[in-house]
């Protein structure tokens, strides 16, 4: 608990150490709420993200809340995150997100009534390449 204290980014709570085959690199999530959907806290530890993903019957908004990280979608240059910027992510658009190499990373998760289709792993040599 006292290394989520020292590294949590954002003023939401970290809440539990995600499964390590959740991400490259550890994460958090905390459920916020799930009355009007499902909100999560999603904290990246440094150089952690998820992989290649798709949400199919909806989609999912991102908000950054502390730190800085990645977003990117299949096919485009990746585009940097800091607090308060949004992305609006929809469905069926493959994808991935996380933390920058140096830095710790929050974001709000909103999903929008979808079912979530892991798409295989962003390659190492990929991530790297970022600044």
């Amino acid at each position: 608990m006292n290394e989520q204290m020292n590294n949590n980014p954002s003023v939401f709570p970290m809440g539990d150490r995600l499964p390590e085959d959740s991400f490259t690199g550890g994460g958090y999530l905390a459920q916020l709420t799930d009355k009007t959907g499902p909100l999560f806290n999603v904290t990246f530890e440094p150089g952690s993200h998820n992989g290649w993903h798709i949400h199919h019957n909806g989609g999912q908004v991102l908000i950054a809340a502390g730190g800085r990280g990645w977003y990117q979608e299949w096919g485009k240059e990746a585009q940097e995150l800091h607090p308060g910027d949004v992305v609006d992510i929809p469905a069926e658009v493959k994808h991935w997100h996380g933390a920058a190499k140096d830095s710790w990373f929050s974001h709000l998760a909103i999903l929008v009534g979808s079912d979530t289709e892991e798409a295989g792993a962003v390659s190492e040599e990929d991530y790297n390449k970022l600044p």
